[in-house]
């Protein structure tokens, strides 16, 4: 991990704040940033694999969306939301400007060209001309916002080969209250693509007004995040937020294309401003839903944890109310609810890329997975489902939960077995995939069980008693416990490019304080 403070002054006003904590963060991190980009979106719409049409639909779907949130901004209606929008957006430019080495703070009204060289015409994209090559490789930090809201855009501008994998889990996350309730332990793996594992802890203090010409300040004013280079909101998503709310998601997607048609760029905002505004605003689970179940995008299709340790009272047994709200979000449907009284039944609350709610999972096409694979598209008996319903029985304390969440013993594990599969033991059915070690010759129903340069890269867990702190324990890479390290040199995703990454990545968990 590398690790990242950015903390503004409140005596000056937000935007010059927000506009500086951008312009801070990119001239301690432009290298990491560069790498992060050449590793992870390079020759994205440009210019030497130029997907012209699909390139072009997105182009015009981004500035579409730019247009009316400019329009939102000018009309001076709910001054709370959209302030934070603003600034947010004024974050990214100082991220930008600094990046390609220009100060450009904007006074009044400003206007942001969509996603870096995607608003370049697309002529000139086509073509690989010298003097756009040092263009191309500045990576535009707008594009890098992007990632879970451009999975769902490929699908839907019907990009030829879009980047989601069908099955392709995204994420493992556990919800478990220790023996007695004496506490409540929040952990999450991030599952995707090994490439980018350039990865940083940040921890913003932003003093912001709830709204511009407001004096109180916005609950979520000090976030703690696992984050990437260049992006400035989590992405994975894990966020311990001084409301006392720690928010984090596992996608669900959507496999049902006739939803795709609710995917409007006119009255929507993309999944990660929504998600940063919530985390801002929100001082309780309820509220968090709320805000950011506003101008769906149906893009970046989740399930969302918000756990409020504020209700949250160790060693009571009855459940308080708000200790859990879960929201889950596709095209054209957001449902949320409080879950604490489930969550205290179980002892546990698990969370793995598949809906929990009947109506999102039935509208996002997941009935016609399971008639098609079976069990394995089951909200209750998927391989994961299962692993956690047995395994959390295990947790009793901060390592024992650090050592399920790092788990993948798929070879001895019946539970990682797959029906179809040749060979039958599958190293993607675990808390912490590890697709690279999947035999490249197999047999597999579906493309997620295949071998792959993706798998789980982190984790994280905090507590009642760390999260005021902001502390947390976290571990960088893939698995290791039960299966051999993932070395870049002798594995077979060594030709794909990992520039700043070690080659060999055996990291053991962090305790993470701020002094």
């Amino acid at each position: 991990w590398a690790f990242l403070e950015v903390t503004t002054n409140a005596s000056y006003s937000d935007s010059l704040q927000a506009y500086a904590a951008g312009l801070a963060e990119a001239a301690v991190s432009e290298q990491l940033m560069y790498m992060h980009w050449m590793n992870t979106m390079v020759g994205y719409c440009g210019p030497f694999k130029y997907q012209s049409e699909y390139c072009e639909k997105l182009r015009s779907y981004l500035e579409a969306n730019l247009e009316w949130m400019e329009e939102q901004l000018g009309k001076g209606q709910d001054p709370e939301y959209w302030h934070q929008v603003r600034l947010a957006l004024l974050q990214l430019k100082g991220l930008e400007d600094s990046y390609n080495g220009r100060l450009d703070f904007p006074r009044g009204r400003f206007t942001l060209a969509p996603f870096g060289f995607l608003s370049e015409p697309a002529r000139l994209l086509g073509q690989a001309v010298p003097h756009l090559i040092p263009r191309v490789l500045c990576p535009p930090p707008r594009l890098l916002q992007l990632g879970g809201d451009l999975e769902d855009l490929e699908s839907a501008l019907n990009r030829s080969s879009p980047r989601r994998v069908l099955g392709s889990g995204s994420c493992s996350a556990l919800l478990k209250l220790l023996p007695g309730h004496r506490d409540l332990l929040v952990a999450h793996d991030t599952w995707t693509s090994y490439q980018s594992m350039l990865r940083i802890i940040k921890k913003y203090t932003l003093p912001f007004r709830t709204s511009a010409g407001g004096d109180s300040q916005i609950p979520g004013s000090i976030q703690v995040f696992s984050s990437y280079p260049g992006t400035i909101f989590s992405g994975d998503d894990f966020y311990i937020l001084s409301s006392g709310l720690v928010t984090l998601e596992t996608t669900i997607g959507n496999n049902n294309p006739a939803r795709w048609k609710y995917l409007d760029p006119r009255g929507s905002v993309l999944e990660w401003l929504r998600n940063i505004v919530a985390n801002r605003l929100a001082r309780s689970g309820p509220e968090w839903a709320a805000v950011f179940r506003r101008f769906n995008s149906g893009t970046y299709n989740n399930q969302w944890m918000v756990v409020d340790y504020n209700a949250f009272t160790p060693g009571r047994a009855s459940p308080p109310q708000g200790v859990l709200t879960v929201l889950e979000q596709i095209p054209g449907l957001v449902m949320a609810a409080d879950q604490t009284e489930l969550l205290y039944q179980q002892g546990y609350w698990a969370s793995y890329n598949l809906p929990y709610f009947e109506e999102i999972f039935n509208a996002s096409g997941n009935l016609e997975l399971v008639k098609k694979y079976g069990d394995w598209f089951t909200y209750d008996k998927n391989p994961r489902a299962q692993i956690f319903r047995r395994n959390q029985t295990l947790v009793h304390d901060l390592d024992s939960m650090v050592r399920l969440m790092r788990s993948n013993n798929y070879l001895r594990d019946p539970l990682s077995r797959c029906r179809g599969c040749d060979p039958p033991q599958n190293a993607e059915n675990a808390i912490s995939a590890r697709s690279d070690l999947n035999p490249p010759n197999g047999t597999y129903p579906f493309p997620a069980l295949r071998q792959r340069c993706h798998g789980g890269t982190d984790m994280k867990v905090t507590s009642s008693g760390m999260a005021p702190a902001f502390g947390l324990v976290a571990a960088s890479g893939p698995a290791w416990d039960d299966v051999p390290p993932f070395r870049w040199s002798v594995s077979p995703c060594s030709a794909l490019l990992h520039m700043g990454h070690p080659d060999l990545w055996t990291f053991p968990p962090v305790k993470v304080r701020w002094d």
